[in-house]
C-alpha cells in the first residue's frame, strides 16, 4: 500500500471519529440509549460527554488527521512527522490497552464495552497504528516519489523561449 493511501486511510478514520465526537456534543448519544450506556460502552466507565470534554478530543484528532495527511503527501516537514508519530503510538497504546481488555482484565466480558473492544476499537487501533508509523517514517521510496512528481511534473518544466 502506498503512503499515500495510508494516510488517507487512518486520516479518514481519525476524522470520522472526530465527527462523531462532535456529533456528541450537541447531547445526542447515537447509538447509545443514554448518557451512562453511552460511556459505558465507550470508555467502560461513567464519564462525562460533554462539550469542554469532547471538542478538545475532536480538535485532536481533527489536527492528528490533517498532519497525518500532509506527512503521506511530503508535506509538514517536522511537525508533520511528529505529530504522525504521535498518531501511531496512541494508536498502538491504546490497540494494547485494547489486548489487556479482551482477556477479561478490568472489563466485564458481558458489557457492550468488552465486545466494542473485542470487535472494533482494538482490532482498528491495531490496523491503524502500523499505517500511520510508516507515513511517520516517511517510507522513503512512497514520500520521495511523490516529491519528484511534484518537481518533476510536465506542467512545471520550464519550456524556455517561444520561437
Amino acid at each position: 500500500m502506498r503512503t499515500h493511501t495510508k494516510g488517507v486511510v487512518v486520516a479518514t478514520v481519525l476524522t470520522v471519529d472526530a465527527a462523531i465526537h462532535l456529533y456528541w456534543t450537541t447531547g445526542a448519544t447515537w447509538p447509545a440509549a443514554s448518557q451512562q450506556s453511552l460511556s459505558q460502552a465507550v470508555l467502560n466507565l461513567d464519564g462525562k460527554f460533554t462539550p469542554p470534554v469532547l471538542l478538545p478530543i475532536a480538535g485532536l484528532l481533527l489536527t492528528g488527521a490533517t498532519l497525518l495527511l500532509a506527512r503521506a503527501n511530503g508535506r509538514g516537514g517536522r511537525p508533520a512527522a511528529l505529530v504522525s508519530a504521535a498518531v501511531a503510538g496512541g494508536l498502538a497504546v491504546r490497540g494494547a490497552a485494547g489486548l489487556v481488555w479482551i482477556t477479561g482484565f478490568g472489563a466485564d466480558t458481558s458489557s457492550p464495552f468488552y465486545w466494542l473492544n473485542l470487535l472494533a476499537y482494538t482490532p482498528a487501533c491495531l490496523t491503524l497504528a502500523p499505517l500511520a508509523l510508516s507515513v511517520a517514517r516517511g517510507d522513503a521510496a512512497g514520500v520521495e516519489t511523490i516529491r519528484r512528481f511534484r518537481t518533476s511534473a510536465p506542467w512545471r518544466r520550464s519550456r524556455g523561449p517561444a520561437a
